[in-house]
């Protein structure tokens, strides 16, 4: 994808870095007592570098509904625009009128947009970057204050997602955390996640 931003490594040990809606559950055996961990939420297996936690820069990152794009076109300012993808998954743009963004990379927009804007102007350069990740959510369930959905941008870490959640509960078990990953092959992974050694410089 074109662009100057430089990638930031994910903060913590942990990163959640989503393409899609995930989700997370308390396991049965712990429903019916007061030690339930706290079930966060991790990724599939496709990671999402970015130079911040709502700016996507990797090539595979694909756009969806409600994420905000920065379309540039060079030498072209009212052509140059911030603008949301909406519900149905489309934008409209100077020109080109209505354009399919989400379930398309950066990349592929890019090239879509030159090739509708050859018609107009010559040799357009455009340049289509995420400011706001607004399509991808972590749900956080189990003992935290705050139990949810949330934006991946508030919560790019398993840390950041406790902490977005308001906290552990009191009945909390920090050592029993775990992480639910759908794998591209339609089953799940999990992954246990130990806070408190995590908070004390282990594992």
């Amino acid at each position: 994808m074109k662009g100057n931003s430089k990638y930031r490594k994910p903060i913590g040990l942990f990163s959640i870095v989503l393409s899609s809606t995930l989700w997370g559950q308390v396991p049965a055996a712990n429903l019916g007592n007061h030690e339930t961990p706290i079930p966060t939420v991790a990724t599939p297996a496709e990671s999402l570098p970015s130079s911040s936690p709502d700016r996507p820069e990797d090539s595979s990152f694909v756009i969806g509904n409600n994420d905000v794009l920065e379309i540039n076109v060079w030498k072209e300012p009212k052509l140059t625009r911030s603008i949301p993808v909406r519900s149905d998954g489309k934008i409209s743009l100077p020109l080109m009128g209505e354009v399919q963004a989400a379930g398309r990379t950066p990349s592929q927009l890019e090239q879509e947009t030159v090739a509708k804007l050859e018609n107009y102007i010559a040799k357009p350069k455009v340049t289509v970057i995420v400011e706001q990740v607004n399509s991808k959510k972590v749900n956080i369930l189990g003992q935290v204050a705050k139990p949810g959905s949330y934006s991946i941008a508030l919560a790019p870490t398993v840390v950041d997602a406790i902490a977005t959640a308001g906290g552990l509960l009191d009945f909390a078990k920090p050592k029993a955390i775990y992480i639910l990953r759908p794998n591209r092959s339609g089953g799940e992974s999990r992954i246990t996640f130990n806070y408190k050694e995590l908070i004390k410089g282990r594992n």
